[in-house]
């Protein structure tokens, strides 16, 4: 019956696929402008409200423009000077306030104008700048307290050198700052890079390795992710001095804050930048907009001109030179004040693709030498300059619309109905089956071992790993891939070390084995750790996929966490651990199959199928295996090496939900053989989702305008792909997947958390039991799986994420230690109990020191947890008095002597 109903399932989703990829179902997510506002006149400045080169930002929910320049008394070429001001103008954005400008008069300290602002929280930060008397190297944070609007100004260290029309943009705990000119008189652009710690803004500025290019003044600048690092891109800009012309530029540049090192951006078929003195903002996981600016084309003819026309002036013979300088002066005077306005485009420039295309355009003229803000959900471009010497007051708003409908539909909806139906009749049905807590935590041992493979595989491949190993790989390369491939070293060492013990022991929670090696308080701090690792972790499991399926389907996240955490626990309530692991046999084949129907699906939809996806990873040096150096604190191929055989170690070798199941087969030759089956498995499926995170690269670099400038991206760029590109029906069981990868990790969470309470505390302990063991088992599975669920809600209702992250980093720490405990009991004969202990102490201590110091990669915490609780737990043994305890077959040597008596009554 299962069978039956999951084929018609396929067969209809076929079906629909059959009739191919509804490329009518495009992006479009364009930003929609509007005149949010107008600066108010001011006495002195009626004729032109605007400003240019003014500081902006938002201060709490307030617009805030001080400073700035304008032609009040005339265009430059009419005889106007420029005139600088020391006004701000303040605008609340609150929607509980009346939305009316108000205006300080000379609030700044001096008028100033054309630096750099970055917003802070609580303030905004004002670089640098200049007016009628000079270029300035100040730098002063400006605050505001609104209960009388009132401003303040704090003196931050100043810049190295004065700069005026450079650009800067915050890149984590960096502000960076680039180019600009230090002089009024004798202007040059310059080539200097400054960065400042905000974290230790007392040091100062650091003096920086500038970029590969020309100087330039009037850059364009933005902070974003390039799938790996945070990065500091420098674009566009125009070089000048009083040695060398004015030259427009076009090219691109990226700084790793990580490697210190910069990278051209444009290839010669890739992008160029035409965005001199324009704004970027980023948006999204890995977008940078920009809007307006200038291509030089009309600067390069004013130019021409004003070039001509100082030939002559300097040739002046007879009328006829009169006449041409005349003819000259009313070209270039008819070109300054016709001057059409600067580029209206709207540019998307995404950093992984390396891709910039034109979405819309502006219905406005769009200023320069201004700045670019979000707030409330929107884009402000607050005044600026729209021709040369004119500014304007308007403040101009641009916030997405988007023609993706964000509804699942019915057929999508009936697909994960029904897959949801299934797995809770497989748990009533095995429910039957289950009349002791053997039965509920062991399978009865009557689970065939291809069955229990397949549920290790699905276990250790969750929904993280579904989003991320294709996120990963579609924004890097292929580094990671040693990570997944150390199993087929370590399954040996599983099979003839640590299977032999547990099934000898005939175990059914991994750390009575502590107890039995050392002491009960191993086995305690062993088995509550493991339990509050795993509710944690199905907190995280419920609540990562939940988000990444909101932001791509719309899907509220309250509901994928309800629907993945009730119906997990529904199944794993009723049917124990086989309902896990049968269950898990069959995400497993709506995962992979799944997988391999979007691999297919993509090829289809790129130019040139499948061979011009490799053709793309392999121009775009997407096949990389990893740097080959020695660097423990980088993911370079020997930290991922010695993470693929660590990680797996521990887990496949200690993890309750690993060894649980090695005590669900007959015998342990066929356990020995479900972890072979998972690591064979492991293998076509890495290799799957690594090729389909190239396959995404080579889609998206085909088609960047389907790319979400506002969720896809990071772990959500697969959903987004599923949800936007596939047709009804697929994307329906390809999300039934993305649960299946969730629940599978989510039930075994469930069942073997429970376990350990039942076995290692309840049992062990003597607690008052009135009921029967079964029926004990399974309150405990509801209370801990009802927990988890609490915790993923919990994470959805309040910003958390971030702390939870350090508690399940500091738990993971500690979790390694406890892997290098095990160990450290089978390998050795000299360790003890206290000796055990004061290692897991220390290894804690030590991992924590690790982790503050980043002393290495994350990807090692694994093996230093494992090593440092391995070395102290064996020095504190040697350093302490040797007990007498019975560890018969409880080292691998007792193990070896035991199996060679084996071998020798068989011979005999």
């Amino acid at each position: 019956m299962r069978a039956g109903l999951f084929f018609i399932v396929v067969i209809f989703c076929l079906n629909q696929t059959a009739q191919g990829i509804d490329n009518d179902k495009l992006f479009q997510e364009l930003l929609e402008w509007r005149v949010f506002s107008e600066l108010p006149m001011i006495s002195g400045n009626e004729k032109q409200p605007g400003v240019a080169g003014a500081f902006s930002g938002v201060i709490e929910s307030h617009l805030i423009i001080a400073g700035g320049a304008n032609f009040p008394d005339g265009l430059p070429w009419e005889g106007g000077a420029r005139t600088y001001w020391r006004d701000v103008y303040i605008l609340p954005l609150d929607g509980s306030k009346e939305k009316e400008w108000i205006v300080l008069p000379d609030a700044l300290p001096k008028s100033l104008g054309y630096g750099v602002s970055i917003s802070l929280p609580g303030g905004i930060l004002m670089i640098g700048g200049m007016n009628a008397e000079g270029v300035f190297n100040d730098v002063v944070l400006m605050t505001l307290d609104e209960s009388d609007n009132r401003l303040y100004f704090d003196e931050w260290p100043s810049l190295p050198v004065p700069l005026a029309n450079m650009t800067g943009a915050r890149v984590g705990n960096y502000i960076y700052i680039a180019g600009g000119q230090e002089e009024l008189e004798n202007p040059s652009a310059t080539n200097h890079f400054f960065r400042l710690d905000l974290r230790n803004r007392n040091a100062g500025w650091q003096t920086l390795d500038s970029w590969p290019g020309l100087p330039r003044s009037y850059a364009v600048s933005a902070g974003q992710s390039d799938g790996f690092d945070n990065i500091f891109y420098l674009f566009s800009g125009r070089d000048y001095g009083t040695d060398r012309p004015v030259e427009v530029l076009s090219d691109g540049y990226a700084y790793n804050p990580r490697l210190n090192s910069w990278e051209k951006l444009d290839r010669p078929d890739g992008p160029q930048f035409p965005v001199m003195a324009g704004t970027a903002i980023p948006s999204g996981e890995n977008h940078i907009i920009f809007v307006g600016g200038d291509d030089g084309s009309l600067m390069e003819r004013q130019i021409e001109l004003q070039s001509r026309l100082d030939t002559l002036l300097s040739n002046i013979e007879g009328a006829e030179a009169s006449e041409s300088i005349d003819a000259l002066n009313a070209q270039l005077m008819d070109h300054l004040n016709y001057h059409p306005g600067f580029s209206r485009d709207v540019l998307y420039y995404h950093t992984i693709t390396n891709t910039l295309t034109k979405s819309g355009e502006v219905p406005f003229q769009v200023p320069v030498t201004t700045n670019i803000i979000e707030a409330q959900g929107h884009f402000l471009i607050p005044s600026g300059e729209i021709r040369p010497g004119v500014r304007t007051p308007v403040i101009l708003s641009g916030g997405f619309l988007s023609n993706v409908d964000r509804s699942l539909g019915w057929i999508n909806s009936l697909v994960i109905a029904v897959y949801f139906l299934l797995l809770v009749w497989m748990g009533w049905f095995f429910s039957k089956r289950q009349k002791n807590t053997d039965d509920y935590f062991r399978g009865g041992k009557r689970v065939p071992w291809w069955a229990v493979g397949m549920s290790i595989f699905g276990t250790a491949l969750s929904a993280i790993t579904f989003m991320a190993v294709p996120a990963k790989t579609y924004a890097t390369d292929w580094s990671y891939l040693w990570l997944n491939a150390g199993i087929i070293a370590v399954a040996p060492v599983i099979i003839l070390l640590c299977i032999p013990f547990y099934r000898s022991l005939d175990i059914t929670s991994a750390y009575e084995y502590l107890e039995k090696r050392f002491n009960i308080a191993a086995r305690l701090i062993g088995s509550v750790s493991f339990i509050l690792f795993q509710i944690g972790r199905m907190g995280v499991v419920l609540f990562l996929p939940a988000i990444a399926l909101n932001v791509v389907t719309g899907i509220d996240v309250m509901l994928c966490i309800a629907l993945m955490g009730v119906f997990s626990l529904a199944y794993t309530l009723l049917g124990g651990i086989e309902a896990v692991i049968w269950t898990d046999a069959l995400q497993v084949v709506v995962l992979l199959g799944g997988a391999i129907l979007a691999l297919i699906l993509i090829s289809l939809d790129v130019d040139g199928g499948f061979f011009e996806i490799i053709s793309i990873g392999m121009a775009e040096n997407k096949f990389h295996l990893g740097d080959l150096s020695v660097d423990f604190q980088n993911p370079v191929m020997l930290t991922v090496v010695l993470s693929g055989i660590f990680s797996p170690l521990i887990t496949y070798g200690t993890d309750q939900v690993m060894v649980q199941r090695y005590m669900t087969t007959e015998t342990e030759k066929m356990a020995g053989k479900s972890v072979w089956t998972n690591a064979l498995l492991t293998i076509p499926a890495t290799l799957i989702f690594f090729f389909v995170g190239t396959a995404l690269f080579a889609f998206f670099t085909e088609n960047p305008l389907l790319l979400s400038p506002t969720v896809s991206g990071g772990d959500s760029i697969f959903p987004w792909f599923i949800f936007t590109q596939m047709p009804p029906g697929v994307v329906g069981l390809l999300i039934a997947g993305l649960f299946a990868a969730a629940m599978s990790t989510l039930s075994s969470s469930m069942n073997s958390a429970a376990t350990a309470y039942t076995i290692d505390i309840h049992f062990r302990l003597g607690l008052p039991n009135n009921m029967t063991n079964l029926k004990l088992a399974r309150i405990v599975t509801l209370i801990l799986g009802t927990a988890g669920i609490a915790i993923g809600l919990l994470m959805a209702t309040m910003d958390i994420v971030s702390l939870w992250d350090e508690f399940q980093r500091i738990l993971g720490l500690i979790l390694g230690g406890i892997g290098g405990l095990f160990f450290l009991g089978m390998l050795t004969k000299r360790t003890n109990g206290a000796g055990a202990i004061i290692g897991l102490i220390g290894s804690t201590i030590f991992q924590i020191w690790v982790y503050q110091n980043g002393v290495v990669h994350l990807l090692l915490f694994t093996a230093t947890g494992f090593l440092s609780c391995f070395v102290i737990g064996y020095v504190a043994s040697l350093m302490l008095p040797k007990k007498d305890k019975n560890i018969t077959h409880l080292t691998i040597f007792r193990l070896w002597e035991s199996n060679q008596s084996i071998s020798e009554r068989n011979d005999l």
